[in-house]
């Protein structure tokens, strides 16, 4: 057990594998331009300042969500305005963080 297992990171970080592994959601938030340079195969763009209006749709999917953005800040506060409507949802950091679960 690492130092971080003894906070609850490495746990957070094993349940967020899960989810990727099982098909979870990843939503990238940065605006189109910087999604359009690179980004997460299978990936959604929803921009963080669209994420309060679409919500709904979100939730319809009916799966949990990875948020992911360039370093990690937008994703988490994607990841509070999306936890708040009662979604399950993880901050994956940058999008080349997501991209490294899914191809492991």
């Amino acid at each position: 057990m690492g130092l971080l297992d003894l906070f609850g990171f490495g746990s957070k970080k094993a349940a967020m594998t899960e989810a990727v592994k099982a098909g979870a959601v990843i939503i990238d938030v940065r605006e189109p331009s910087e999604y359009s340079r690179g980004n997460c195969p299978g990936s959604l763009n929803i921009p963080l300042g669209t994420i309060d209006s679409r919500v709904d749709e979100i939730k319809a999917k009916g799966k949990p969500v990875v948020t992911c953005c360039r370093s990690g800040m937008r994703s988490a506060q994607a990841k509070g305005i999306l936890q708040a409507a009662g979604v399950e949802v993880y901050n994956g950091g940058s999008w080349q963080n997501v991209r490294t679960m899914l191809e492991s």
